[in-house]
């Protein structure tokens, strides 16, 4: 039991999910509780079909095509970077006014950068791969797979309570914290570039 309690504390850090949460609200602004509700939801299904897909098979997939998970952490981190970019310079108020105005909208967050990289990043793909590559067992199998999708349910009351959170906030206090954690996001995909790097190999 030990061994699976290692792997919801490992799946938990990495996934972060009490980290995401303010990130999910600086993602959010303007939406009711059931815009924010349906949006979460989608997120997280789609990161947990994402999470059993690499669980499964990725080790398997990556290589197959000829792709590192130090190349994947690379990509995921620059991915993660434009998406700090609009966040710190109101690129998606600029969008969001044109959709006020009849343009139809152009970017659903649930899928980019919320369902990936944010829950099913890099790490936690890769996570997903190492933990169940430690027993071929159908029973250790599932038991990880359980695991992860504690994490992403523990995600998804975090993200419920998101939408009382913002409104203590108001708008004001929402656009400070969107700055601050657009600048969190630009150092945690850095990060993720530096991973990806010292995966490789390239630099020692």
């Amino acid at each position: 039991m030990s061994t699976y309690i290692t792997a919801f504390v490992t799946l938990f850090v990495v996934i972060d999910p009490i980290g995401l949460a303010p990130i999910f609200i600086a993602l959010t602004p303007d939406m009711t509780g059931a815009e924010r509700r349906r949006l979460g939801l989608r997120s997280l299904v789609i990161a947990a079909i994402l999470l059993t897909l690499f669980g499964l098979a990725g080790e398997a997939i990556l290589s197959g095509i000829g792709i590192s998970i130090s190349a994947f952490r690379i990509a995921g981190g620059l991915l993660l970077f434009l998406t700090a970019l609009d966040m710190l310079f109101e690129r998606r108020t600029e969008r969001r006014e044109g959709q006020a105005e009849g343009e139809a909208p152009s970017q659903d967050p649930s899928v980019f950068p919320l369902a990936m990289p944010l829950l099913a990043g890099p790490g936690a793909l890769a996570t997903m791969i190492l933990l169940v590559g430690q027993d071929q067992g159908a029973a250790h199998i599932l038991m990880v797979h359980l695991m992860m999708l504690g994490v992403l349910v523990i995600a998804m009351l975090l993200f419920v309570l998101a939408t009382p959170l913002a409104r203590a906030l108001g708008r004001t206090g929402t656009m400070v914290v969107t700055r601050l954690l657009g600048m969190l996001l630009a150092a945690l995909s850095v990060q993720f570039v530096i991973d990806g790097l010292r995966g490789s190999g390239l630099f020692g």
